[in-house]
């Protein structure tokens, strides 16, 4: 523990030369330095707008959010997250000070930062004044990702707390806005507010749309139609703040208290009443352990184990008027994956979507993102029909690009995988594959996953063939060309598996497809797949696969063979209709098996140059020809 507050004391003491020419925060206020001398005026940038001087600025807080989280880091975890919202408080506090000096904070706990030591407590309050200098709806962003930022790890996935870019949260409300929301009277709601992200942008417009009225009737207007829930105080009271601050001017001038926007409330628990006309927000994903009477509430859009995103989607349709639309950041899987299935299919009859936009992120431009990402707009009570795709191009955490695609449907089976185009060139993809008739079902294949779990047999694996053992088949025996190559190349990895009475279920006798169940998009095939040859199985009298494959198996009659199927997962044009199913690193079951093929009529003569091993060009035309794609 020493060693990390010399090391954090070095890291403070770094940041405070960068940020206050080698005096400390307290010097820096006695002496008036920066405020009298730079071009930037606090809470006034989005008018005088010095870029220069407001990128350096930028460039300092974010040095300065890396030195608070190695001062969280520090900590031990049972401190850590008390100890998060006093240092986002503080600094919260220290912001509220130089935007709006007579402001008085509801939701300020007045003797929280005393908790601190004098140099976190000195940190905070230099980051609560720094970020003055920016746009107030930014420096208002800024503070309450701060919290969030701090949390320890396993916390933040606990919560499902991943703070909003407010490059997406602008987006996103501006989804709603295409949806037809008018500010002036809309109610709007965001069922896990967080940060407060969603609830900011919403006040903006509702500000906006509101100008020129009275003070006092503005704030009783947002009042009446903002509200957010959250089942984290601390994050609620970080919000409530940066609200307050945000109308401090109409506070000031009316004479009237902020309204109380937030309540701290575990969202599940309380009775929803469809009385909005957009509820909005990021919804906390990951497992959740629902109770016997919530999981028989949200039975309609549960398939297996309950997700916080699935449950929360389900709790928007709830809360939202019919007519009214649901704007939310969602996991890309969402539109593929087997748990959502349900989801899919209550979306699809009660709030079809309106909008996609795929978030392409550039590397770096976001902390602790998990997944991928796209923003959606959906029609409560709205009649199925295409849906406007788009691209957003995120350059950094305040800026994106828009580009705009065209329009796809839901397939017949609203239950099944939404093809939606990662990319501009996949619309014309999609559109021929809604045409093809067949799947893998049809071609007379199952998919399973590889039945080894190897942790749970160790002490059957072997180093090499003894009596009784069978080939152990791992992930790398499937190359990236699509080759069978029989190895076991990493730490753990034997290649053979001793047989004991009992496990008959895990052999392996017959020819089938191997697919490695986990690749990434960044990958230059989602799809690697190679034949597992009958020759090899018959060989050795069957083989062990591990779970970390799916096999593609015959059934009593296939009607193409092994080969040729490997070749079809193989090709690009498969490969890149199964990027516009899946929305996650695994290569499931049931994503596999939702994959639209030809009709095997029309796959003889592609049968036919696999077994004269024809080139891969010819292979990828006369699938194409299948698709009934250009060649």
């Amino acid at each position: 523990m020493r060693q990390n507050k010399i090391a954090l004391r070095t890291e403070q003491e770094h940041i405070k030369l960068v940020l206050f020419g080698g005096k400390t925060a307290t010097h820096r206020h006695k002496e008036g330095s920066l405020r009298s001398n730079s071009a930037l005026k606090p809470g006034s940038v989005s008018r005088s707008e010095p870029t220069h001087a407001l990128a350096l600025k930028r460039e300092e807080l974010a040095r300065a959010r890396l030195a608070a989280r190695a001062w969280a880091q520090s900590l031990e975890d049972s401190d850590r997250s008390t100890h998060a919202a006093w240092f986002a408080q503080t600094a919260m506090e220290a912001f509220a000070a130089a935007i709006s000096p007579s402001l008085v904070l509801s939701s300020s706990p007045s003797d929280n930062h005393t908790a601190l030591d004098a140099t976190a407590c000195r940190l905070a309050e230099s980051i609560g004044c720094e970020a003055a200098y920016l746009p107030l709806l930014e420096g208002c962003h800024f503070l309450t990702s701060l919290y969030t930022t701090l949390l320890p790890a396993e916390e933040r996935s606990e919560l499902g707390a991943f703070y909003t870019p407010a490059s997406l949260s602008k987006r996103l409300v501006d989804l709603a806005d295409e949806g037809g929301i008018d500010w002036a009277t809309a109610r709007v709601l965001d069922p896990a507010s967080g940060g407060g992200a969603f609830l900011l942008e919403a006040a903006s417009r509702m500000r906006k749309a509101l100008e020129g009225s009275e003070p006092a009737f503005i704030l009783a207007q947002l009042g009446a139609r903002l509200s957010g829930m959250e089942i984290d105080s601390d994050a609620a009271a970080l919000s409530q703040m940066a609200l307050e601050i945000f109308l401090a001017d109409l506070t000031a001038t009316s004479g009237c208290p902020a309204p109380q926007f937030i309540k701290v409330c575990d969202t599940l628990e309380i009775a929803p009443s469809p009385t909005y006309d957009l509820v909005i927000g990021n919804p906390p994903y990951g497992r959740v352990r629902l109770s016997a009477a919530q999981r028989s509430l949200f039975a309609r859009s549960l398939y297996g184990h309950a997700n916080l995103y699935g449950v929360f989607t389900d709790i928007a349709l709830r809360w939202t008027k019919a007519g009214g639309v649901i704007a939310y950041l969602t996991p890309t899987s969402v539109l593929g994956g087997q748990y959502y299935s349900a989801l899919r299919r209550l979306l699809a009859t009660e709030a079809p979507p309106e909008a996609i936009d795929f978030v392409h992120a550039r590397r770096g431009v976001f902390e602790d993102v998990m997944q991928e990402t796209l923003l959606a707009l959906y029609r409560k009570s709205g009649e199925p029909r295409p849906y406007q795709v788009h691209y957003l191009h995120v350059d950094n955490e305040r800026e994106a690009r828009l580009t705009k695609n065209g329009k796809v449907g839901l397939p017949q089976d609203v239950g099944a995988p939404w093809l939606a185009p990662r990319q501009p060139a996949h619309v014309k993809l999609i559109a021929a594959a809604e045409r093809m008739p067949a799947r893998l079902s049809d071609w007379g294949y199952r998919v399973s996953t590889g039945p080894l779990v190897w942790n749970r047999f160790k002490s059957q694996l072997r180093e090499r063939a003894v009596r009784g053992s069978l080939p152990l088949i791992w992930a790398e025996a499937v190359t990236s060309n699509g080759k069978f190559v029989f190895r076991a190349l990493k730490k753990n990895h034997a290649p053979f598996f001793k047989v004991e009475p009992g496990d008959d279920w895990l052999v392996v006798d017959e020819a089938s497809v191997l697919v490695q169940r986990t690749t990434a998009k960044e990958q230059a095939r989602r799809l690697i797949a190679a034949e597992l040859p009958l020759e090899f199985v018959e060989q050795h009298g069957g083989v062990i696969v591990e779970n970390h494959l799916n096999m593609v198996r015959p059934g009593p009659s296939p009607k193409i063979s092994p080969a040729t199927v490997a070749a079809v997962l193989n090709s690009d044009v498969v490969d890149q209709l199964f990027r516009c199913i899946s929305g996650s690193v695994a290569v499931s079951a049931f994503e596999l098996e939702a994959i639209p093929l030809p009709a095997i009529t029309e796959m003889a003569e592609f049968e036919q140059l696999v077994g004269s091993r024809a080139s891969r060009a010819r292979l990828e035309e006369s699938l194409r020809r299948s698709y009934g794609l250009k060649a």
